[in-house]
């Protein structure tokens, strides 16, 4: 489903079950009556974000994943635990777009953001980096997360309740 501004915005960090894990998101939302798209960060092709990269080399496919991220008020991140920590992919859409305008923070500022993730490590690492990129960004981090993985898969009402919790949450106006 694309809507021109859903309600939520799910992003999984992975094609794998991370991405199966963001379908669920959405299927539940849906089951809210709130509208949710699946945004998966492995289809959008961004060079390596380095230091010496120079004002007017932003990537085309930047301006579409800030817009698309602009248009959803809240959030619920998907991502596996990499080397306990956060994936590659979605560090480098995060460095990509905190240099875009004057103020890093203005993507997150008060923007509420849930966490999941299915992990083949532990995932705390990854629940824990995490958390704390997105508040130093701004975020309104959702208390509860979701851990799961092959041994203790998610279930559909802890996935409920972490989406109930998301959506009673109203993005600041900054």
């Amino acid at each position: 489903m694309l809507s021109s501004a859903p309600g939520l915005l799910v992003i999984a960090a992975s094609n794998g079950e991370n991405l199966k894990l963001g379908q669920r998101f959405v299927e539940a939302a849906q089951k809210l009556d709130t509208t949710a798209d699946l945004l998966d960060l492995t289809t959008i092709e961004l060079p390596l974000f380095t230091p010496r990269t120079q004002q007017g080399e932003t990537p085309a496919a930047i301006a579409a994943l800030q817009a698309q991220l602009l248009a959803a008020p809240r959030w619920v991140i998907c991502a596996p635990e990499y080397n306990g920590s956060i994936p590659p992919c979605l560090t480098n859409a995060i460095a990509w777009l905190s240099v875009q305008g004057d103020d890093f923070r203005a993507l997150f500022n008060g923007r509420p953001i849930a966490m999941a993730t299915f992990s083949g490590g532990g995932g705390m690492e990854l629940l824990l980096s995490l958390r704390i990129q997105l508040t130093h960004l701004g975020a309104e981090v959702v208390g509860r997360q979701l851990l799961s993985n092959h041994a203790k898969p998610p279930k559909d009402d802890s996935i409920a309740d972490l989406l109930q919790r998301l959506l009673q949450m109203t993005p600041l106006q900054l």
